[in-house]
């Protein structure tokens, strides 16, 4: 299958979010939907590359989990390709800007026009002992491309958080951003960069972290 312009046809696991594997290689199965509406966290967003452009055949990336939607599914590919009826795995052709990173080894990388990034919290500094830090709203620090170990001022609501199952079959989590680095686009969603804040990070004054609980500062290991 070769994918049209502006799309990606990929392969999706649909039970592959389902299941957790111990550090020992037990695997268990785990039912995601049940009591849970949030499909962030239920459907599955790790995808294998049948074609794409600029996206080599084969790599696995991570994906919007509403792509995985009648909408855009292929609906005759187990009937062409002679597959079992009823496998888990379905074919899909969607949009690219739903695409947001792709595993190059070991190593998680954003694909065209995201990048990753940690949030920024401010410690607690009184007596008391357990207190966590305090969110900054609408900023990032920012892990990946030109503005890497930058703070940056974001739009609302831009901090998006991906949740996909990891190399080591265990739940994983990164951080997604759009920026567009050669262009004025309607979608940028960095407005400015703080120095500012990244001094009092580079000072160890701020933590940086997927949450408050594990933060951390450019001090600790």
């Amino acid at each position: 299958m070769i994918a049209v312009e502006g799309r990606v046809v990929i392969s999706v696991d649909l039970e592959s979010k389902n299941s957790h594997t111990f550090s020992d290689g037990t695997k268990i199965r785990l039912e995601r939907e049940y009591n849970n509406l949030n499909q962030r966290e239920t459907k599955p967003v790790n995808a294998i590359v049948i074609d794409g452009e600029g996206i080599k055949s084969g790599s696995q990336i991570l994906i919007h989990p509403n792509v995985t939607h009648e909408t855009y599914k292929i609906n005759d590919r187990t009937r062409l390709s002679g597959e079992v009826e009823g496998s888990d795995i379905k074919y899909f052709s969607v949009p690219i800007e739903k695409c947001f990173a792709w595993l190059d080894g070991k190593t998680w990388k954003p694909l065209k026009s995201f990048e990753f990034g940690l949030r920024v919290y401010k410690p607690y500094d009184g007596l008391i002992e357990g207190i966590e830090p305090t969110l900054i709203k609408d900023v990032l620090y920012v892990t990946t491309g030109e503005l890497e170990g930058s703070i940056v001022q974001t739009l609302k609501a831009c901090d998006y958080e991906i949740i996909f199952q990891g190399i080591n079959g265990q739940e994983d989590r990164l951080i997604r951003f759009r920026h567009f680095p050669d262009e004025d686009h309607e979608r940028e969603e960095v407005i400015a960069v703080r120095d500012d804040l990244t001094d009092l990070y580079n000072q160890g004054k701020l933590q940086v972290g997927l949450s408050a609980s594990t933060a951390k500062t450019i001090n600790d290991d």
